[in-house]
């Protein structure tokens, strides 16, 4: 119990849940300014800018901090320009990685992955070291209540995916990151 004051309990639960929506905000946030400075500001015309859109919708972010964000990207308003780097490495046991990461900071993010690297026991490779072993694709997850298989697949194939298969719970569409957007609208509609 907290005695005679309710708010020293309520203030110690609340900075907790403020911290870690800080934290998802602060990450939303860099991936609308990427996805607005690459394709643009107009999430119509931006396939990246949408995804990331509605991320933060369903974040529960405030409409005029993704309005901001986004003009930040396109360069109306001052800020902070962060950039994609691909890092490429092998793991412990000679495990391919590679990590993708945002930064406005170049060397101070590759110094800190070469030390969780090598802290870890895994090494910083060069520029394609592993690049060859990965393909990217676009996954996009259907639950199965309601749904049909026969006629999903003959959607999503229509539509340029790869490939369906069926899980437990729900349908794992493959599909090239080109016609990720196609494929998801296809589904939905």
């Amino acid at each position: 119990m907290s005695g005679h004051s309710k708010w020293h309990s309520i203030k110690h639960k609340k900075a907790r849940v403020d911290a870690q929506r800080g934290k998802i905000f602060t990450r939303l946030i860099k991936e609308l300014t990427v996805a607005a400075r690459m394709g643009g500001g107009d999430p119509d015309a931006n396939s990246r800018l949408r995804t990331a859109m509605a991320n933060a919708k369903g974040a529960n972010m405030p409409a005029d901090n993704i309005e901001r964000a986004i003009k930040k990207g396109t360069g109306e308003l001052p800020g902070v320009s962060y950039e994609e780097i691909t890092y490429e490495g092998y793991g412990p046991g000679g495990v391919a990685i590679m990590i993708d990461a945002m930064t406005d900071n170049k060397n101070r993010t590759v110094a800190e992955i070469r030390y969780l690297m090598s802290k870890n026991g895994g090494t910083l490779g060069a520029n394609g070291c592993v690049a060859y072993m990965f393909h990217k694709k676009g996954i996009i997850m259907v639950e199965k209540e309601g749904v049909n298989e026969d006629e999903l697949l003959e959607v999503v194939l229509e539509a340029g995916a790869e490939d369906m298969t069926s899980e437990e719970e729900q349908f794992v569409v493959t599909t090239d990151p080109a016609n990720f957007e196609t494929v998801r609208t296809a589904i939905e509609d």
